[in-house]
């Protein structure tokens, strides 16, 4: 007889004997003479006082020196001693409930309690937990909240405690925010107070067991097979190209994609903050930031990475992301021989992506011309992607630009995909990524890699409606 079948056994046998009874479901306590019946728990604390029960003991008779990261021998033992436990306790319940308490319970010990089913579903590219009580999701780029829960404050800092802590990472009242990653690859960052004012604040960036592919995009409507095929093209003649959007457009997914296009004979370094990026190429050669430490030491930037990884003979640097002085080494790289470089960076449109790097090369601290950057820029940049998570939550390139160059004091951009939304149905956008019937000024340097893109790929001359 499980657990909460046995509950309500008892109370039926207490009414038979003519005591106060607790609520269906509920549990008793022993009473003296005299006394006013009490309050009882609803099935739920039952449980849940039985979950942290067994939980304690077996924490407690665990080896501490166990080896956690041998997950299936560690299951093992916990399964064993579980057993133990309600034997010993005699503790009886159904299949059922006897494997969701042991599951929960690993999860506890093993992994990140509560977010763990959520974590295992691939459906979920985001988690949202705000304080112990409201924990959100992205599924198809919307929101929504689920019915699961922490006990407390408390239970949310464990779980972040257990991310940060094998990083090498610290997260206190005099360092209240993190960035880190889980082992397989998910970005986290966690605030807690005094910054955060609800509690402990836990987001985590979930990684793709199995990555987008462009397939996946294709059929996903995020992009067409011609700009894909003029997008590799670019990639393969080692063009320098930049991945634009606002937060959660999928930058760093696109760049991925990107990335697959270059040639595995190419050595290939990567930088970034949290790395994401993954290359199926044999050759490359992946590098990671590092916050400073406890003392404030230590630190490495991705600008020292930049400036590094031109010592090691890279025939492509890729930049997970952009976010200050990196941005001018970026630059420069690109215009002393290291062609088809890529990086993402934050903006809304291919015009503030400009301004964007103007602002970032500012950053370095070096006191250059405005004409001077932009000049920079112009002669770097080749190919600005534009991404923009529409309103429907889908996700989707609106531009393809080419950067031409200088006129003045300005940089003159021409677009050769553009998207038009002609609209909106069932909740569902309503549009396409369209060639605009202009051939970049750099197609000498696609066909000189030996491709040659048929006029279909640029609308055959056909310019978009507008242009």
């Amino acid at each position: 007889m499980s657990l909460l079948r046995r509950i309500e056994k008892k109370d039926s046998s207490d009414k038979k004997r003519g005591q106060n009874a607790p609520r269906r479901g509920g549990t008793t306590r022993p009473q003296s003479g005299g006394a006013q019946r009490r309050a009882v728990s609803p099935p739920r604390d039952a449980y849940r006082d039985l979950k942290t029960r067994v939980q304690n003991r077996l924490v407690a008779e665990l080896d501490p020196s166990m080896d956690v990261s041998q997950t299936e021998e560690v299951r093992q033992t916990i399964r064993e001693m579980y057993d133990t436990i309600l034997e010993e306790e005699r503790i009886v319940l159904s299949r059922v409930e006897r494997e969701r308490l042991f599951e929960q319970i690993v999860a506890e010990i093993l992994g990140l309690g509560p977010l763990e089913p959520l974590l295992a579903d691939e459906s979920i590219t985001e988690i949202m937990v705000n304080g112990p009580k409201q924990i959100f999701i992205e599924r198809k780029g919307r929101l929504e909240r689920v019915n699961i829960t922490f006990e407390s404050d408390e239970h949310v800092m464990r779980i972040i405690e257990r991310i940060v802590a094998p990083l090498g990472r610290r997260i206190d009242e005099s360092s209240p925010m993190v960035d880190a990653r889980l082992k397989d690859g998910s970005r986290v960052n966690a605030v807690i107070p005094p910054i955060s004012l609800v509690g402990p604040v836990l987001t985590i960036r979930k990684f793709f067991k199995h990555p987008l592919t462009v397939d996946d995009l294709i059929r996903y409507g995020s992009v067409t097979p011609e700009a894909m095929e003029f997008l590799k093209a670019c990639v393969v003649a080692a063009l320098n190209i930049v991945v634009s959007g606002g937060t959660g457009t999928g930058k760093t997914t696109f760049l991925n994609i990107l990335s697959g296009f270059i040639p595995h004979e190419e050595r290939i370094i990567t930088i970034e903050n949290a790395a994401e990026l993954q290359l199926r190429q044999e050759h490359v050669v992946t590098l990671e930031s590092r916050p400073p430490n406890i003392e404030g030491k230590g630190e490495i930037s991705i600008r020292d990475l930049v400036i590094n990884a031109l010592r090691m003979r890279p025939d492509r640097i890729v930049v997970g992301e952009c976010r200050g002085g990196e941005a001018l080494d970026m630059l420069q790289a690109m215009n002393t021989g290291h062609d088809g470089s890529m990086t993402t960076l934050h903006a809304n449109n291919t015009r503030e992506a400009l301004s964007r790097l103007e602002t970032m090369v500012l950053m370095a601290g070096m006191e250059l011309p405005h004409r001077a950057i932009r000049e920079q820029i112009a002669s770097a940049i080749d190919l600005i992607v534009q991404l923009e998570r529409m309103r429907d939550g889908s996700r989707r390139v609106v531009a393809v630009t080419e950067v031409q160059g200088m006129e003045g004091d300005v940089v003159v951009t021409s677009d050769i995909f553009k998207f038009e939304q002609v609209g909106f149905e069932n909740g569902k956008v309503i549009g396409r990524l369209r060639p605009t019937g202009i051939r970049p000024k750099f197609m000498s340097r696609i066909e000189n890699v030996g491709i040659h893109l048929p006029p279909s790929v640029f609308g055959a001359g056909q310019r978009l409606r507008g242009y």
